[in-house]
């Protein structure tokens, strides 16, 4: 009977050796394509996580037993992505889990970044994300914070975890980034599918990337061309690009380069409920702060060596693109347990950032009655809000008038949205408050951009009033600027007189601001004509003038590209400083860079207190103020036009004029 046994079981292992193909799910492509098979794959992704460590929008609704309209949070992450991984494994299906970069930057978690911790890598191993591309945000704190962030996380050798692939960053020889991140991957998945992986910045990333220095980046075609053709001759399969670019540039990337299966696409904070199909490229992306997974469930076909989608459509799964991470999704108790101890670390250094003012991320700093809202494109209550704190905290720790403030809305990242639960109504807590506009870090290494301080005189506060209404023509709402201490009108048509054509160069007609004028008055302006003195052409006093480093670097350079709106910084004196002495101009407290976010949150403290004792939200804010104010008119390239018009009507009328005195001549 032994012997029986012994040569049933030989045999039935010769024929598993020897059999041309196996029946299990894990078929090689090569027995695929004999069986006429076609091989299982799931891409799950996120993007722009932003160190949304916990659910938010708003933190202060979060409970975990109570519905709540609270989002993210990587304890819900991880409980869909093991339910989902566990499916899938069960079917014999392999998994693939991606991010697409700005995993760094955002909430206040990521100020641990600097101070010495790496939070987010270590939940992105947690999770067993098998690649991530590097996004802009992940140069907020510099490049040699980026290099001690990874190392600490165990890079160069994690990649072995979770590759990092950067494939046209460009570190210089002897950089310490060097070595740690890679220009592709090849993975061979269980069952004998070979994915090829790829990382790119774009080109819109890399221009507002804080200080990527002096790590460069090589055009994104060229280089996924050189991607795609290694991997290919490498034996992939299927090519995966995972990028940091948005939209439109994933778009251009699948026009241009052929033999690219899928992009796994961020920045543009992107919500794509449906894939899109641009040429033979499926393109997707999850919104941003971990409000949904992204599910790509695909089928490649050997004999054809085709990629279709098998969410949707005829004999497909029914599952959703986007797979929103809720009050419905349990926490993984694993991974809530790791991000409380990066909250008492969090914590802690709240508390030595405001000298032990608050020492919880979650303690009340202001009650609200309304959603202080952050508008497109236009003047917003928030903006006024972020610019007025700007303008009085920093007079009052400099002692002396500041008549402007402005701020960019890109570092505006949403609006004040009070709690709405029974115990949470009406409260903003340090965490949302500072969530939306902490970002950057200044010289003395600590989170936050610090306010600076200089002098210009009404003429360039007038250019500047004229840049400020051409950047968003030409760059979006990142480069719309809010202001406090002044108000104008300005037609958005006379922005750019006209394009030359085949250099796409814009020329501004510097005569779009219609009316111009300072506030002279004390405290918060008003909506009515009280305290205003009209800001004309040819002003040459000075103002003072507060916003943050990482604005006042740019301004500078306007004059560079468009001398007739140059700004100069000065000083008090009215001396200039020039683009290597921006530093000087940094106001401190007590020995201390004064942050942007400081002076919200000491503004939004200061607010008048309500019948319980806690500072209560003006209603000023409920609504926008008058600030910025387009309004309609003839184009300036109409009067251009019309201008040249009476010109040679006026040229033909002289022509005609002597011509009639020359007839006259001749007949006398």
């Amino acid at each position: 009977m032994a012997m029986w046994k012994r040569a049933f079981f030989l045999g039935l292992l010769l024929a598993l050796v020897f059999a041309p193909c196996s029946e299990t799910p894990l078929l090689s492509p090569a027995c695929a394509a004999e069986q006429g098979a076609e091989l299982y794959f799931t891409i799950l992704h996120t993007n722009d996580e932003h160190s949304s460590l916990i659910p938010h929008s708003p933190a202060i609704d979060y409970h975990p037993e109570l519905e709540n309209k609270t989002v993210g949070g990587y304890a819900r992450l991880a409980t869909v992505v093991g339910r989902i991984r566990k499916e899938k494994a069960a079917a014999g299906e392999p998994v693939l889990l991606l991010s697409a970069g700005d995993f760094i930057g955002g909430s206040p978690y990521s100020w641990l970044v600097p101070a010495g911790h790496s939070p987010e890598i270590s939940l992105i191993h947690q999770l067993g994300y098998d690649a991530a591309t590097i996004g802009n945000h992940e140069f907020d704190y510099g490049s040699d914070n980026l290099v001690a962030y990874l190392r600490r996380a165990g890079y160069p050798e994690a990649n072995e975890k979770t590759v990092l692939l950067a494939s046209n960053m460009e570190v210089p020889a002897g950089h310490p980034a060097a070595g740690l991140f890679k220009e592709y991957q090849l993975l061979e998945l269980e069952n004998g599918l070979k994915v090829g992986l790829f990382g790119l910045i774009g080109r819109d990333a890399v221009s507002v990337a804080a200080s990527p220095e002096p790590i460069k980046f090589a055009d994104q075609h060229q280089t996924a061309k050189k991607m795609v053709s290694r991997l290919r001759g490498e034996g992939a399969d299927v090519v995966v690009a995972i990028t940091h670019a948005g939209v439109e540039e994933d778009r251009a990337l699948a026009r241009a380069v052929s033999g690219i299966n899928v992009i796994v696409g961020g920045h543009c904070h992107t919500a794509l409920s449906v894939p899109i199909q641009e040429e033979e490229t499926i393109i997707v992306q999850a919104g941003s702060q971990l409000s949904h997974l992204g599910m790509l469930e695909l089928a490649y076909d050997p004999r054809t060596e085709r990629l279709r989608i098998r969410n949707r459509g005829s004999g497909g799964s029914g599952q959703p693109y986007l797979i929103p991470l809720d009050w419905e999704c349990p926490l993984d108790p694993e991974v809530e347990a790791l991000i409380a101890e990066h909250t008492e670390a969090l914590n802690g250094l709240v508390g030595e950032l405001t000298r032990g003012r608050f020492q919880d991320v979650m303690e009340t700093v202001m009650i609200s009655d309304f959603v202080i809202p952050t508008l497109p494109l236009q003047e917003s209550p928030f903006g006024n809000f972020i610019t007025d704190a700007m303008r009085l905290v920093a007079g009052a720790k400099l002692g002396k008038r500041v008549d402007v403030a402005l701020q960019a809305n890109g570092s505006i990242r949403g609006s004040i949205t009070p709690g709405s639960l029974p115990g949470s109504r009406g409260h903003v807590p340090f965490y949302d408050l500072v969530e939306l506009i902490g970002l950057g870090m200044g010289p003395e290494g600590t989170a936050g951009y610090p306010i600076v301080s200089f002098y210009v005189t009404g003429e360039e506060l007038r250019r500047a009033l004229e840049v400020a209404v051409l950047l968003p023509e030409l760059y979006g709402d990142s480069f719309f600027l809010q202001f406090s201490g002044l108000r104008y009108q300005y037609n958005p048509a006379n922005a750019i007189l006209f394009t030359v054509p085949f250099i796409n160069q814009p020329i501004p007609t510097t005569r779009a601001v219609t009316k111009a004028e300072i506030y002279t008055g004390e405290g918060v302006q008003g909506s009515d004509d009280k305290g205003y003195k009209l800001l004309k052409r040819g002003d040459q006093e000075l103002y003072h003038v507060v916003t943050d480093l990482y604005i006042v670097s740019f301004l500078p350079m306007v004059g560079k590209i468009l001398p007739h709106l140059e700004i100069v910084l000065k000083d008090a004196d009215g001396n200039p400083v020039g683009e290597e002495n921006l530093e000087k101009l940094i106001v401190y407290d007590q020995g201390r860079e004064l942050k942007v976010w400081q002076a919200v949150v000491e503004y939004a403290a200061g607010q008048l207190l309500n019948e319980e004792g806690l500072p209560q939200a003006s209603t000023y804010y409920e609504e926008t103020s008058g600030r910025i104010n387009p309004v309609q008119g003839v184009r300036y390239f109409t009067y251009l036009l019309l201008g040249l018009l009476l010109i040679g009507v006026a040229i033909v009328l002289l022509i005609i004029r002597r011509q009639i005195k020359k007839q006259h001549s001749i007949q006398v």
